[in-house]
């Protein structure tokens, strides 16, 4: 595994180290190659390895969060762009928990809107911590630990999931905000309008008897 990690706005930059290592000899004799790339389809630090032929299978890690459900369908939406001239596919999300309501469900929902599958849902948990203070990956901290396992069922599963990605079927933001609705997580209008007539009741001052 040749792990690259770099901003989104690394621009050409990744492009450029992704032919740093191919011209000398670091994907020879490996089965894997992974790039890590903060997900930002403004910026060509994400679209370029798939503008340039360098991307298979992409999945997306995101959270039950709503800017990071939006990011995942976002893109999504640049996946789609470049399935058909070079190839790329999503493999499939990833949820990260970062412990908000209904997080598994919305994960599972976006994945199937998506055309795609939840591949794993990471639980949180504080070893992570320890073992970033110390510089260290969770394997190499705590080998044994329950999160250590849940890493080497998530790297089970991508295996196990090689060519299987999909042409990803990407959402609007009406469609999105209906979803979160559907969970209750975002309210209807008609919901907030009746909150804030319940708030303004529940402050308004009583009326004065004069007799």
């Amino acid at each position: 595994m040749v792990p690259n990690r770099a901003s989104a706005a690394a621009g050409r930059g990744v492009i450029t180290s992704i032919n740093f290592l191919e011209e000398n000899g670091a994907y020879e004799n490996v089965d894997y190659v992974s790039y890590d790339v903060l997900g930002d389809v403004v910026c060509g630090g994400f679209a370029m390895p798939i503008r340039e032929n360098k991307a298979q299978e992409i999945y997306i890690v995101m959270s039950g969060e709503m800017m990071a459900l939006y990011a995942a369908n976002n893109i999504s939406k640049g996946i789609l762009k470049y399935a058909h001239s070079g190839g790329v596919r999503l493999g499939g999300l990833i949820c990260n928990e970062r412990q908000t309501d209904k997080e598994l469900e919305l994960a599972e929902a976006l994945s199937k809107k998506l055309n795609s599958k939840l591949i794993h849902f990471v639980p949180r948990d504080n070893v992570v911590q320890h073992a970033e203070l110390r510089r260290m990956t969770v394997v190499e901290y705590a080998p044994n630990s329950k999160q250590a396992d849940e890493y080497r069922a998530l790297a089970t599963k991508i295996h196990n999931n090689s060519g299987q990605g999909v042409i990803p079927t990407p959402i609007s933001m009406d469609e999105l905000e209906e979803m979160l609705m559907e969970f209750g997580i975002m309210k209807t209008e008609e919901q907030q309008l009746a909150e804030l007539a319940a708030r303004e009741a529940g402050t308004a001052k009583p009326a004065v008897m004069v007799h």
